[in-house]
């Protein structure tokens, strides 16, 4: 049979479970944010080949592929039932935000640029403020002050025989730093 120390602990580890498990029912929103704030780091994800507005407007029907490559680079995707195709994708998973896909085809007749699909694409600037967009800006408070507000915050003169007072004293003596060795 059980010790009596050894039965006394598993009662008193029951009792804390069963507590534990009761209080779960009464967990308000600030315990919940809490908890949720608690949750494991999940790293940010950026994959594939970014293509902007810049870049798409650049393109040309009849451009060469070697060009084609110039502006976009090497696709990540290439075919190989679908030669004349070339296939962009970029994905984005980051912390607090929705998931964002992006695709975009470069069609080719032979070596020559035919047409493009693909998604509408965010330029360079606005790309750089989605990464940038790791957490809610909060509101910035004014950083300037009213004439009557800087009154409020004058120091009072000081009376004209404290200031000479206060000149007279002599400053105090300090120690060395060191003390001197002999020799």
């Amino acid at each position: 049979m059980f010790e009596p120390s050894l039965r006394g602990s598993v009662t008193a580890l029951a009792l804390v479970a069963c507590a534990a498990l009761g209080a779960c029912s009464s967990i308000d929103n600030s315990t919940r944010q809490f908890v949720g704030s608690l949750a494991p780091y999940k790293m940010e994800v950026v994959q594939g080949n970014f293509v902007s507005k810049e870049q798409v407007e650049a393109l040309k029907p009849g451009m060469a592929r070697e060009q084609v490559k110039d502006i976009l680079g090497t696709s990540l995707l290439q075919d190989v039932f679908h030669a004349d195709r070339w296939d962009y994708v970029f994905t984005m998973r980051r912390q607090g935000t929705e998931p964002q896909a992006r695709k975009f085809t470069v069609f080719f007749k032979g070596d020559v640029m035919d047409r493009v699909e693909g998604d509408a694409m965010p330029s360079e600037s606005e790309f750089v403020g989605l990464l940038a967009k790791s957490h809610p800006v909060k509101s910035v408070p004014l950083l300037e002050a009213s004439e009557d507000r800087l009154k409020s915050f004058a120091v009072p003169a000081a009376p004209a025989a404290t200031a000479a007072a206060a000149a007279a004293v002599p400053a105090a003596a300090y120690p060395p730093l060191e003390t001197p060795s002999a020799p």
